[in-house]
C-alpha cells in the first residue's frame, strides 16, 4: 500500500523542540495533513513515543517509535523500531551512553515528558543533544540488535550529518537508505557524492515546531501500515547487500 510519511519529527522532550509540539498537537496535525504514518525523533531518547503512539491509535494515525542519536561523531542518525518495547530498551542503552551533564533549560530549553493527555509528567534533567559514546560505524549492527533498522538523518544539511561530519559515506557503515530534506535534490547529492550511486533516499520534514510540519514529504510502498512493516521496507535494502 501507497502510505504518506513523515518520518522525522521531534516533541517536546527534545530541547530544541517547541513546548507545543505535544502528543495531541503532532498526532492531530498529522492527521489534518493527511499523513498515513509519522515518526517521533526526539534526540537520544524514545521517552514520548509511547504517548504519541497512543493519540494515534486513538486517530487512526500509524507512529512510528523511533529515535534521532547523536553520534560519537556529531552525526545524526535516525533510528527506526518495530514496537515501543524494543524502542524503549534501546532508548534505555544509549541514555548510559551519554555524558552527564544537566540541561539548562534556559540555554537548550525544556525537555518535557507528558502522556497521551498532554499532561507533563516530569522532565529529563540530562541534556539529550550531546553525543552519545555510539560510534557511526557501530550505529546499525546495534539498532538491528533491538529489531530496528539506521538510516542517516539529513545528510544534505551542513551539520550534524555524517556527510558533514565525516565528508563521506562508508559503505562499510551499512547505510542503504539515507534522509534527506524535502527541497534536496537526489541526483544533486549523488553527483557530488558518487559513492551515494545506488542509495535509496527517502525525505522528511525534521519538525521542531507545528509550522514546520507538513503534507507528506514522501510516499512509500509498503505491505501494511505498521512500525514492524517500516522497518522491514527498510531493512529489505540492507538485506540486498548494495552497501556492503
Amino acid at each position: 500500500m501507497r502510505l504518506g510519511c513523515d518520518l522525522h519529527l521531534h516533541s517536546c522532550l527534545s530541547p530544541c523542540g517547541d513546548n507545543a509540539m505535544t502528543p495531541n498537537n503532532i498526532a492531530n496535525l498529522a492527521k489534518l495533513f493527511e499523513l498515513d504514518m509519522i515518526a517521533l525523533t526526539d534526540h537520544n531518547t524514545c521517552g514520548n513515543s509511547r504517548a504519541v503512539m497512543a493519540v494515534g491509535e486513538s486517530i487512526g494515525l500509524t507512529v512510528v517509535p523511533a529515535m534521532e542519536l547523536n553520534t560519537a561523531e556529531e552525526a545524526h542518525v535516525l533510528c527506526y523500531f518495530p514496537d515501543i518495547d524494543s524502542a524503549e530498551a534501546f532508548s534505555a542503552y544509549v541514555y548510559q551512553t551519554m555524558p552527564d551533564i544537566k540541561n539548562n533549560a534556559e540555554v537548550f530549553g525544556d525537555q518535557l515528558f507528558m502522556n497521551s493527555m498532554d499532561e507533563v509528567t516530569g522532565s529529563e534533567d540530562k541534556l539529550l543533544i550531546t553525543a552519545s559514546a555510539i560510534g557511526v560505524y557501530e550505529v546499525q549492527g546495534l539498532c538491528r540488535q533491538y529489531g530496528g533498522v539506521a538510516v542517516p538523518a539529513h545528510i544534505n544539511k551542513s551539520s550534524y550529518s555524517v556527510l558533514s561530519t565525516l565528508g563521506m559515506i562508508d559503505p562499510d557503515m551499512r547505510f542503504p537508505v539515507c534522509e534527506i530534506t524535502p527541497t534536496c535534490r537526489e541526483e544533486m547529492i549523488v553527483t557530488a557524492h558518487p559513492e551515494l550511486k545506488g542509495v535509496s533516499f527517502i525525505k522528511s520534514s525534521d519538525a521542531h515546531m507545528l509550522e514546520s510540519m507538513m503534507p507528506a514529504p514522501v510516499y512509500l510502498e509498503l505491505e501494511e501500515n505498521t512500525p514492524r512493516a517500516l522497518v522491514d521496507y527498510l531493512v529489505s535494502f540492507l538485506d540486498k547487500g548494495n552497501r556492503q
